[in-house]
């Protein structure tokens, strides 16, 4: 028996088809890069842009021919586009050849769902709202020498553009213990080279429950831990990057010297308006810390082009922010509507065009920076 898992989306995405995959292999099945022999398919969507559901909606629908050739291979549906229940039902009335279909909130209930579908035949629409912290699925890691952790889930922060919050719920940060005793496991195995903590803001860890400490104590105590690797994370908010982090950072070189920090803008009128809760003033102050505590420190960001409002003094302003910090890396998006989202009604929609020019004229400032600092 074979299995063939599609991945879209985040590096939380990318972990938690390894959590499918070992929930598979405990099954007796063994991966195959050949969807047309696997006898079960896999589909662990994205949700972050329209696009992004557009994609998965037409790959989906190209499956119905497999299906024909083999009724018994058994198609699953899940992740954050399914974890909205409207897109859940929509897969399920849209593709009949679709069996299982459930979110990111009931991921460990595949087994059980998989083996329902083969002993009675029906298909299967498995919706579940709140959101579940289960400790023990197996994982087949399948990065190389990384190994992805999660040590929280969902987000409270509602960026106006961004629909994840809707989706993946309210924060809820894992027990340190079980952190320490997964990461302790992966080291113990010897495979990895580093450990990579996931979060939508890695950040806020702790703020939904006090007795687990802050970030900042959750990596020194992981620091603290026997074994050699390294440590990494991501993804920062500005607003609750704190002194104590900073300092754990510098002080620990089991952790890597580098952080993504997306500033999104570089007005404070468009940052605003995303609802960033941060000034460029407060940013650039962070920045300036960082680089102080340590010199070499990698900063990587990233930007949103055509937010609704932005004109040409607000994007001028990030390109001069962009020109200060000298970023090591750049991830530029043009913003795209997302339904759903507060951005999605907003005046001062910006056209195609001036978001096209815009981001074109950032990635090449991108180059330039780079250029002069010899990268």
């Amino acid at each position: 028996m074979q299995y063939h898992i599609v991945t879209y989306g985040c590096q939380m995405n990318v972990h938690e088809s390894e959590k499918i995959a070992g929930i598979l292999h405990n099954m007796g099945y063994t991966y195959t890069d050949q969807r047309e022999s696997a006898d079960i398919i896999v589909f662990n969507t994205c949700a972050i842009r329209e696009g992004a559901e557009d994609r998965a909606f037409g790959n989906i629908g190209a499956l119905k021919q497999l299906k024909k050739q083999n009724p018994n291979k058994i198609i699953v549906v899940c992740g954050c586009m399914t974890q909205q229940k409207q897109v859940s039902e929509k897969i399920f009335k849209t593709f009949p050849f679709v069996d299982i279909i459930l979110g990111t909130n009931n991921l460990h209930l595949l087994e059980k769902l998989i083996k329902q579908k083969i002993t009675y035949k029906k298909r299967i629409l498995e919706h579940l709202e709140s959101t579940n912290v289960v400790e023990g699925l197996p994982c087949f890691r399948t990065s190389g020498k990384n190994a992805w952790v999660n040590i929280m889930y969902g987000c409270n922060n509602f960026c106006t553009y961004c629909i994840v919050p809707y989706v993946r719920g309210r924060e809820v940060s894992r027990k340190k213990q079980d952190i320490l005793n997964e990461i302790k496991d992966i080291v113990s195995t010897n495979q990895y080279e580093t450990i990579t903590l996931l979060g939508q803001n890695v950040n806020s860890y702790g703020n939904d429950d006090n007795t687990q400490g802050t970030f900042a104590n959750l990596l020194q105590d992981i620091c603290n831990l026997e074994g050699n690797f390294k440590l990494t994370f991501m993804t920062s908010h500005p607003k609750d990057l704190s002194d104590d982090l900073i300092s754990v950072m510098k002080e620990n070189d089991k952790i890597i010297k580098e952080i993504h920090l997306p500033v999104q803008s570089g007005s404070n009128k468009i940052l605003k308006l995303m609802n960033r809760k941060y000034t460029v003033e407060h940013y650039e102050n962070l920045i300036k810390k960082l680089r102080t505590s340590m010199p070499n420190i990698r900063i990587t960001t990233d930007i949103i082009v055509g937010f609704p409002g932005e004109d040409e003094i607000d994007f001028n302003q990030t390109c001069e922010l962009v020109k200060k910090i000298k970023y090591d890396g750049i991830f530029a998006f043009m913003y795209s509507k997302r339904s759903g989202t507060v951005a999605e009604k907003m005046d001062g929609q910006v056209d195609e065009e001036t978001k096209n020019k815009r981001v074109n004229f950032l990635l090449n400032l991108e180059r330039e920076i780079k250029e002069q600092k010899g990268k």
